[in-house]
């Protein structure tokens, strides 16, 4: 495996992380101070999932669109297979000495089931909204302003995820029905300050990916940018 495919499998296994710890995560709420800022309430799951859409669109600058959805539906699959052995082991009975028994287990987990088919519908659909929305820009700008189709894309499709994932867990009485419009603005408040907060990170990604091919392209005949 060389240089080029190495960054690409590393920029996957992040976003497959992110996703699932996500994913893992959700039920616990807190509230997030920003000194000057905001008080945000949120989940825990939430915090750092604005990383998610700035690893694919690291991906969809340097790999193009079909290795970033090829990403997604990767994560997605591996999510799944999180949220099927999480089933089996909740049908485990525990032990009369275990920490943790039944009750606990199921109530952290036992509606991972329906957190999983909300986050995996609003997650497919947002990523997929990034992805076009971050190439269009591109092409329109004819590459220039990084950072416009960075945080454009980004925010328009945490957007579209918050407002998913919440209505369909707040419909399933996951989440209570009653702070179903404090959750999506809290929520999203959060992930678009955040996203706005990483600007720099997201430039620094792009940088040192940009010499790493760069230094590889050198070194092969193989074409590396999209």
């Amino acid at each position: 495996m060389n240089r080029y495919h190495k960054i690409y499998t590393a920029l996957c296994v992040m976003f497959c992380t992110l996703i699932v710890l996500g994913n893992l995560t959700y039920q616990k709420f807190v509230s997030l101070s920003v000194p000057m800022v905001h008080t945000f309430e949120l989940s825990v799951g939430a915090i750092l999932y604005p990383l998610t859409f700035l690893m694919s669109d690291l991906i969809a600058e340097f790999y193009g669109k079909e290795r970033a959805t090829f990403c997604v539906r990767f994560a997605l699959v591996m999510n799944a297979m999180v949220a099927l052995i999480l089933m089996l082991m909740n049908a485990l009975p525990a032990t009369s000495w275990s920490k943790i028994d039944d009750t606990a287990f199921q109530h952290m987990f036992g509606f991972y089931s329906v957190a999983y088919l909300g986050s995996m519908i609003a997650c497919y659909i947002a990523q997929a909204v990034d992805i076009s929305l971050y190439l269009f820009i591109k092409k329109r700008t004819k590459g220039k302003y990084l950072w416009f189709r960075n945080n454009v894309s980004t925010a328009c499709s945490l957007l579209v995820d918050t407002c998913i994932v919440i209505t369909i867990l707040t419909f399933f009485d996951v989440l209570p029905k009653d702070q179903w419009q404090n959750l999506i603005i809290n929520s999203y408040s959060w992930k678009l300050f955040f996203t706005i907060m990483s600007t720099p990170l997201f430039y620094l990604g792009v940088q040192i990916i940009k010499i790493m091919l760069q230094n590889f392209k050198s070194e092969s005949k193989e074409p590396v940018l999209s």
